[in-house]
This record gives C-alpha cells, sequence and structure tokens, in this order.
C-alpha cells in the first residue's frame, strides 16, 4: 500500500494546458468510479480548481504510470504532452503536499482560504461516491484539522494580498460595520468582480456595478443582487456611494473633481472611501484634495499588500513546522495501519495452515490409525508449513550475509 499524489498546478503548467485537464462538476463521479477500477488504485479523490487538479490515491506498489495514463486517457490528450507538467508524490511526501495545500502554503495568493473548501467538496463528492476508504478518508480529514491549526496558531489568512481585498480590508477598517453601506463598483473586469465578491463576504448593504458594457455588469450585479448602470449613470449614483472602487482600461479619468463635489453636497459631506485600481487613474487625483473624501491609489495599497505579504511569509515558515509534525503524526498512524494489516493476514495464513493439517489429521483418525503417530504427523506438518518460509529466506541472509535479517528471522524463531 501507498499513497499516491499526482497533479498539475498553476506552478507547473500554463493556463492552456491545465484548462485540458479540468473535471467539470458533471465528469466528476464517473472519473472517480474510473480511477478506481484500475488495477493499481483502491481508492481515489479528485481535486479540480481553476488553479490544480490533483488526484490522491492509495495505490498498490506497483502502480508505474497507470494514473497518469488514465488522467490523459480520460482527457484525450498525448501522455507525453502531459507527462512535462505533472508532478507526483508518495507516501511522507504525498501526506506533505496536501497540508500544505489545504493551508494555503501551494496556491497562488499564499494563504489563501478557499481552496480549503475546494477539498473539502472535492472530499464530500468522493465519499458520495464511494471511492474514500480508511487511509484516504484519515488523511483528509487529518489535512482539515491541520489547516484549522494553521490559520488559529499563525497569522497566515490575517492580512490581505491582493489589491482588491486589501480595498475592501481598508474600508472595513474605515467604516467597521458594511451592511449598512452602499459600494459602487466602476468596471466589470477581474479586479472589481473580486473586489465585489469580497464586499459582497463582508454583507455590504447594497452593490452597483457601473460599466461601458450594461450587460457585463448585470451579470455580475445579478449575482452578487446588486444593480447595473452604464458609465453614464456614475454622477447620478455617486451620491448614494459610501464606498467607491474603479479599476477600467480607460485612457482618461471617469470621475472628476466636480462630480464629486456635488454628490457630496447631496449627502450632507458624509464621506466616502474611494480606491482607484486603474493605470491609468480612473479618479481625477485633484478628488483626493476634498474634505470628506479618502482616495487611495494602487501604490498607496501595494505597501500595504508588501508589508502583510511579508508578514504572510514569517507565518507560512510557522505554518511548515506545524505541518512537519502532524506530517510525522500520520505517517505514525499509516505504519500503524500498514502493521495490523500484516499482523491480520499473518495470522489469516497461519490459520490456513492449521486447518489444512487439523483436515489431514482427521481424515487419519478416520482412517483408524494410531492416535499417537497422527499427533507426530500433525505435529511435523504444523512444524514444516510453518517454518517453510523463514527457513528459505534464512537460507537466502546467509548466502547474501545480511546479517540484519539474519538477526530478525533468528529472533523470529527463538522467541517465545
Amino acid at each position: 500500500m501507498s499513497l499516491l499524489t499526482l497533479g498539475i498546478n498553476h506552478q507547473t503548467a500554463p493556463v492552456e494546458i491545465r484548462e485540458k485537464v479540468t473535471f467539470a462538476p458533471d465528469q466528476m463521479v464517473d472519473a472517480l468510479h474510473q480511477a478506481v477500477a484500475l488495477n493499481a488504485v483502491n481508492e481515489a479523490i479528485i481535486v479540480s480548481t481553476c488553479n490544480r487538479t490533483e488526484l490522491y490515491c492509495e495505490v498498490n506498489e506497483q502502480h508505474d504510470s497507470a494514473v497518469s495514463q488514465w488522467l490523459s486517457d480520460f482527457h484525450h490528450l498525448q501522455h507525453d504532452e502531459l507527462v512535462p507538467y505533472l508532478y507526483q508524490y508518495k507516501d511522507q511526501e504525498a501526506t506533505r503536499h496536501l497540508f500544505r495545500v489545504a493551508s494555503g502554503l501551494d496556491s497562488l495568493v499564499l494563504g489563501e482560504p478557499q481552496i480549503l473548501g475546494q477539498l473539502k467538496t472535492a472530499f464530500e463528492t468522493a465519499c458520495a461516491s464511494n471511492t474514500v476508504k480508511t487511509v484516504l478518508g484519515r488523511l483528509f480529514q487529518h489535512g482539515f484539522t491541520v489547516a484549522k491549526k494553521v490559520r488559529t496558531d499563525t497569522a497566515i489568512g490575517s492580512n490581505p494580498v491582493s489589491v482588491a481585498f486589501a480595498a475592501v480590508s481598508l474600508s472595513k477598517q474605515i467604516f467597521g460595520d458594511l451592511s449598512p453601506l452602499q459600494a459602487l463598483m466602476i468596471g466589470a473586469g477581474e479586479t472589481i468582480e473580486l473586489a465585489a465578491r469580497h464586499l459582497h463576504g463582508q454583507q455590504i448593504g447594497h452593490i452597483t456595478i457601473a460599466n461601458r458594457t450594461l450587460e457585463r455588469a448585470q451579470d455580475l450585479a445579478v449575482e452578487l443582487g446588486g444593480d447595473a448602470i452604464t458609465i453614464g449613470e456614475i454622477p447620478e449614483q455617486l451620491a448614494q456611494a459610501d464606498i467607491v472602487i474603479s479599476s477600467t482600461a480607460s485612457p482618461l479619468p471617469i470621475l472628476g473633481k466636480g462630480a464629486t463635489e456635488a454628490a457630496l453636497k447631496k449627502r450632507r459631506h458624509r464621506p466616502i472611501f474611494m480606491v482607484d485600481l486603474a493605470v491609468p487613474r480612473d479618479i481625477e487625483p485633484q478628488v483626493g484634495d476634498l474634505n470628506d473624501v479618502y482616495l487611495y491609489t494602487v501604490d498607496d495599497l501595494k505597501e500595504v499588500i508588501d508589508e502583510n505579504r511579508r508578514s504572510r511569509e514569517e507565518a507560512a515558515n510557522e505554518a511548515l513546522d506545524i505541518i512537519q509534525t502532524e506530517v510525522q503524526h500520520f505517517d505514525h498512524w499509516i505504519k500503524t495501519h500498514q502493521s495490523a494489516d500484516e499482523i491480520r493476514l499473518l495470522r489469516s495464513n497461519a490459520d490456513n495452515v492449521k486447518r489444512e493439517c487439523l483436515k489431514k489429521a482427521q481424515a487419519m483418525l478416520e482412517n483408524n490409525e494410531d492416535p499417537g503417530k497422527v499427533l507426530e504427523s500433525l505435529a511435523a506438518n504444523l512444524t514444516n508449513k510453518l517454518m517453510h518460509g523463514p527457513t528459505i529466506e534464512m537460507r537466502k541472509a546467509l548466502k547474501e550475509e545480511d546479517q540484519e535479517l539474519i538477526q530478525l528471522l533468528h529472533d523470529l524463531i527463538n522467541h517465545n
């Protein structure tokens, strides 16, 4: 029995390769059943996200390249096309990799918590598909515990490391409770979408998305329970906005000092927190001179992000110490589990020998043979069969002068 992790991620492969080996939700159950149908695989869990596709398996020792070949075949790829991007870990290294992934140490954004939820979903899907048994079940449950310990005992997730997250965190520092507030998001690209999702996660009162293409803004707004407007409607909406976050590709500013002054008058000078994440800038620098406006640019946030990244890297080193200890704990469990299996197999084999010898002895008694001779025959047969394997191994060890094995067999044979 051996643990195997086989995968591809953002560090080993570009997106054009990663997208070829993702598993859609409606493929997952069939894929899991196919994986455990391989002779090499006893248990399987598949993790598939935008940044990684990984197979966690409990396999026979001689798995060769069966799992990677299956991954290639499932996605209709040539094996040689995929192999350069794959990584593979076994046993302790497989355990360490899962613990690192669960703790956010292997993520694109160091310490991000989203991957833990994705691992739990993958685990639940595999459990429901009956492709998880004792070993992977114990491994993943242990991994979830490690991730919780890392997040509790270190500062790995305490500081933002993306501009979108930093912008939302600053707004929370300024306002505290965001639930009574309204946010105006200018743009509908990836950065604005991420910031909007962070605000939504902080229970912001309402979100309005402004974009040149209304349809794109509507798609995001509907998903977040907000409204969509065009760029031209911003001046009217601005008076309602407590938080403004902007990130467009416009070559000229979208929001100027005059429109902001007019909005502040309507708001009776209730403050507005503004974050301009665009380069070139979307908000005229003079807006920052106005009273009751807190304007931050991407450069202002960069200092916060760099400091927070350094903090997370320090926390990551602490997390690695925790993970190393937990890897050793799991390895101890694995060895105990394996020894129990081996002991059960040894006893089962001995029991089979006993039954075979008893059957012969009973046949001799039924033929009215001398009971004394039957007992002698029974004892001889038991001795010969039980000593057959150790005797062969002892001869080999003596021939090869394997002193460690010789001593082990000697102790085994002479132990009472």
